[in-house]
């Protein structure tokens, strides 16, 4: 048997925003692996085992796929949103750099998958139509000081701004002070957009400004998007419309 590797996305949520190709490949696959809430989302069927794993171990999943592969499996790494996107991709080839000369001679793809950044623009319109920049809050993996560095020169850049992973339990302090050097950047006023869990049934969004916005808004399950000096809103009944124009 000739294994391959993909790493895919499962979308923001909603089957629905499986794409047809990634639904496939998972058809196709012997061994799903990734963090457990993700690999949760394909359904169990004769002949495919399904390896869950911990956030925090994205190289040994990696390390644990590409041997899979290497031993003839069909393995899939899935992934939320789009495996490119603060996602498992990069851990792949992480891996792929550091490891066994062999991982480099299989059959890898990527195959793209719908963002929760895309997912969380959508439901509210086009916030970010015009040019933008996306941040992942999480400390983990980089020092604060180089997050903060990277949201201060973002606004003076004027772009609208989408950020991955603003607040968790181990680090609330964080999005607090992202919101203080928001407001110091971008001033009171500025547009900013809390889409939780887009596309399931646990949706939520939240339109409002910099000025009333506070951290207890956010937590793990969202996506906030801040727009630019040129974003707009359209007051209507329910969730107003967000867009930037393309001319700005």
């Amino acid at each position: 048997m000739s294994g391959w590797l993909k790493i895919v996305g499962l979308g923001p949520g909603a089957d629905a925003m499986i794409t047809p190709e990634v639904s496939t490949v998972l058809l196709e696959a012997t061994d799903v692996v990734g963090y457990v809430p993700y690999v949760n989302r394909v359904a169990p069927r004769a002949g495919l085992v399904r390896h869950g794993s911990d956030n925090r171990e994205e190289i040994r999943r990696a390390e644990q796929a590409l041997q899979l592969a290497l031993e003839g499996h069909r393995v899939v790494v899935v992934s939320s949103g789009d495996p490119g996107v603060f996602a498992m991709a990069a851990a792949v080839f992480e891996a792929l750099e550091a490891g066994d000369a062999q991982w480099r001679t299989l059959d890898i793809q990527v195959l793209p998958g719908i963002s929760a950044m895309l997912a969380a623009s959508a439901s509210v319109g086009a916030p970010l139509g015009h040019d933008f920049c996306c941040i992942n809050l999480s400390d983990n993996l980089k020092p604060w000081a180089l997050i903060e560095k990277r949201l201060r020169l973002a606004a003076e850049a004027d772009f609208a701004m989408a950020f991955y992973n603003p607040r968790s339990k181990a680090r609330p302090a964080g999005f607090e002070r992202t919101l203080e050097v928001l407001r110091e950047a971008c001033g009171p006023d500025r547009l900013i957009i809390f889409a939780r869990a887009v596309s399931t049934p646990d949706e939520a969004i939240r339109v409002t400004t910099l000025e009333q916005a506070t951290p207890d808004m956010a937590d793990m399950r969202t996506l906030v998007i801040v727009g630019s000096q040129q974003t707009r809103l359209i007051e209507r009944s329910g969730v107003p419309l967000v867009y930037t124009p393309r001319s700005a």
